[in-house]
């Protein structure tokens, strides 16, 4: 007998703001973003449950919140508080491809400094490089047989963050045009390895569903990216963004510090403007590569049978609030996330989800589709009677929460406590060592004024402030032993 539970393809961004694919966002030409929110379902509050990459795709296999699994920061880096994922975990890719899916994965990992997809139920089919990780020579492979080998092409419009936007010894890397051909930038790369897996799937002629996984490194920065998406657009038509008014008056220090930190005080606006326009361009470049995907399922026959998912792991500030990058600033640029699910038969098209959903969601959401049990140590909660609901916000079931909660704990530059919770219309940040913020998202959506000690919002802090310790019991979040009891005492 046929296995008839669905086929599901995974394609998750690295970087990827919210405000590409939303509809009132800047105008960022995605048709293949846009086809998935029109033949299926758009979450207009999806959130990341922290922004650092390593934490959230660790969270996205394990259906954990950060401090369940305990990978903190980035697993690459020297200081990282747990370099690998343990193995003593469920993961969903384990429970699938015991479920019998055929699991498979390419490019991007960074969950574990020793470890692979292989490690946790995939087949890996390549498509990395030693950015983060060191899976295999693949996509170093590729570009020499195809003559244009790393580190031997040229580069235009070099964009550094320090003191001299245009000094390559001054600071991180932001942007560039690069001169190789699309056919030769790691997102065809992908694309590639995708569209093969798709095609073996189809010509096995085999009765077990396939889950594939295909992660992008980008738009993650450097943001360089070949014609015809180095110039589609133009940095002269691209204004700044309300929150580059930022003057960091009121909120925590580390703001301000951050951006010294970060180099992007040597940065004006004609600079961001043009990182800007490249950051766009990498959005587009990675939509066609969705796109020639998309296009590979429709040709074997297969889209009909198969729920396909996009998401990101986080944001990017790309000089919103004058920030480049991500940290220890908890702003929708960075928290807030693109989701779509298109699922052929169970997703009315073209609908809005508005409840409150997180990333790793999707974690037990795949194991439902699965007809697979969710472990009880996940976090995440499915997203399948929401779908199933066609974005009825009366269809939700009675317990959904009305909030996000999300954390940060730090990165290079050392260990920092955050917590937040948000809702529709408020946004309340837990700062351990340093001010508090509270935001009202629909006066201000551009959160530059912190309301934290505002007379005319004590209620909504307190309020906010419950939502967060309710959280934290619900998660057993490790310091729910004594950051209750601070919030209870300056209520």
């Amino acid at each position: 007998m046929a296995d008839s539970r669905p086929n599901v393809l995974f394609v998750l961004t690295d970087q990827e703001r919210y405000d590409c694919t939303a509809p009132e966002g800047p105008p960022v030409e995605t048709p293949a973003m846009d086809q998935l929110s029109s033949e299926g379902m758009r979450f207009s509050r999806a959130c990341t449950p922290i922004s650092i990459c390593t934490s959230a795709r660790a969270s996205l296999m394990t259906g954990l919140f950060p401090h369940g699994h305990g990978m903190l920061n980035n697993s690459h880096e020297a200081d990282a508080i747990r370099p690998n994922l343990p193995t003593d975990l469920p993961t969903f890719s384990e429970e699938l491809a015991d479920s019998g899916y055929d699991c498979s994965y390419t490019g991007k990992w960074h969950v574990g400094r020793d470890q692979t997809p292989e490690d946790f139920g995939f087949s890996y089919l390549g498509g990395s490089d030693k950015h983060h990780d060191d899976i295999d020579e693949a996509f170093r492979e590729y570009r020499e047989e195809r003559g244009v080998p790393l580190g031997e092409v040229d580069l235009e419009e070099e964009l550094y963050t320090g003191d001299d936007p245009r000094d390559a010894s001054e600071g991180t890397f932001v942007a560039a045009t690069t001169s190789v051909d699309v056919e030769e930038t790691r997102a065809y790369l992908l694309a590639e390895r995708t569209v093969d897996a798709i095609e073996d799937h189809a010509e096995s002629g085999g009765d077990a569903p396939f889950f594939h996984r295909a992660d992008f490194y980008g738009p993650h920065h450097p943001y360089v990216v070949p014609e015809p998406y180095a110039s589609m657009y133009d940095p002269d038509e691209i204004d700044p963004p309300e929150s580059y008014a930022e003057t960091y008056d009121g909120k925590p220090q580390i703001h301000e510090n951050f951006h010294h930190y970060r180099g992007a005080d040597g940065l004006e606006w004609d600079h961001w403007a043009e990182a800007t326009a490249k950051y766009w361009g990498f959005v587009s470049l990675i939509d066609d590569q969705l796109a020639r995907i998309l296009e590979a399922l429709e040709d074997r026959g297969l889209a009909d049978e198969t729920a396909v998912v996009h998401a990101s792991d986080h944001g990017d500030f790309v000089g919103n609030h004058r920030q480049f990058n991500k940290g220890p600033l908890m702003y929708d640029d960075t928290y807030r996330i693109p989701l779509q699910v298109r699922w052929p038969g169970v997703v009315e098209p073209g609908s809005t989800c508005e409840a409150p959903v997180h990333l790793h969601d999707l974690t037990a959401t795949f194991l439902e589709m699965g007809g697979v049990d969710v472990p009880e140590s996940f976090d995440s909660r499915s997203l399948v009677p929401l779908l199933e609901a066609g974005g009825d916000p009366d269809a939700a079931p009675d317990d959904w929460p009305d909030s996000t909660f999300a954390q940060y704990h730090g990165d290079e530059f050392g260990l920092y406590t955050q917590r937040m919770v948000r809702t529709e219309r408020y946004k309340y940040v837990y700062n351990g060592p340093d001010i508090d913020e509270l935001y009202d998202l629909e006066a201000d959506p551009a959160e530059l004024q912190n309301l934290i000690d505002h007379p005319d919002y004590a209620d909504v802090r307190e309020e906010m402030r419950e939502r967060l310790i309710d959280w934290m019991h619900k998660t057993d979040d490790p310091n729910q032993g004594w950051v209750p009891d601070v919030l209870e005492d300056v209520s």
